[in-house]
């Protein structure tokens, strides 16, 4: 995903631009990391504590010029209206969030409030599309039945979230106006392998078969996570 987000990333920018990057739902900060290593002014949205704890423990151990480029703070990713202005960031990233959130539109319309024009949006989302993969791979077969009309699941940390399917993401993205402008899978063949596996060996093959399933039809709309990005227009 990170290639991914890289790719439009140059496409749109000029090469050395320092954007302006606002991290919604970070996490521990491993996009909002890698980005302010990359030049990149950072700026980090998480309302778990403990998560927030970990990004700025990693972020303490950086050297200061990456320290100064980032911010952490806590806070609901539904509340950016509260934080900052409209238009203040060049690109707005929102991965693994949208499954947790019941009503996805007025967040989602919040975030493209907060980028500039021609400013970029990312989401990460669980594919709604491809719900009866994971369970039919397995041999759960009602399972994977029950999977094709709905876009709940639990997930394997035992909670009942939801998916999102690419038309209706569409159709919302335009909607808040910020089109999509490029979509992509990810985790196509990997979903399956169980937590804590170990990387192979020949892990580089591994990625570049995932980053080519991840922009190729049909294998991409079969993926376990799409990955989005809209252009504020």
């Amino acid at each position: 995903m990170a290639r991914q987000l890289d790719e439009q990333i140059v496409a749109r920018f000029p090469v050395g631009q320092r954007l302006r990057v606002l991290d919604v739902g970070m996490g521990q900060g491993t996009q909002a990391l890698r980005l302010a290593r990359a030049g990149h002014q950072v700026t980090g949205l998480e309302q778990d504590a403990t998560m927030v704890a970990a990004a700025r423990e990693s972020l303490a151990g950086e050297p200061e010029g990456i320290r100064e480029r980032m911010r952490i703070i806590e806070g609901d990713g539904r509340d950016t209206g509260v934080h900052f202005l409209p238009g203040s960031f060049d690109v707005v990233l929102c991965h693994g969030v949208l499954m947790y959130v019941e009503e996805p539109d007025p967040l989602l319309a919040g975030l493209a409030r907060m980028l500039a024009h021609g400013g970029l949006l990312s989401l990460l989302v669980r594919n709604g599309d491809a719900l009866a993969i994971r369970p039919g791979l397995s041999g759960d077969w009602s399972g994977a039945l029950a999977a094709f009309d709905t876009t709940a699941y639990r997930n394997r940390l035992g909670l009942d979230v939801r998916a999102d399917r690419l038309k209706d993401l569409t159709s919302t993205l335009a909607g808040i106006g910020a089109p999509l402008h490029a979509w992509y899978g990810v985790r196509v063949f990997t979903d399956s392998a169980a937590d804590g596996a170990e990387a192979p060996a020949d892990v580089d093959t591994l990625l570049a078969v995932e980053e080519k399933a991840g922009r190729t039809d049909p294998y991409r709309g079969v993926a376990a996570l799409l990955h989005l990005c809209g252009v504020r227009g």
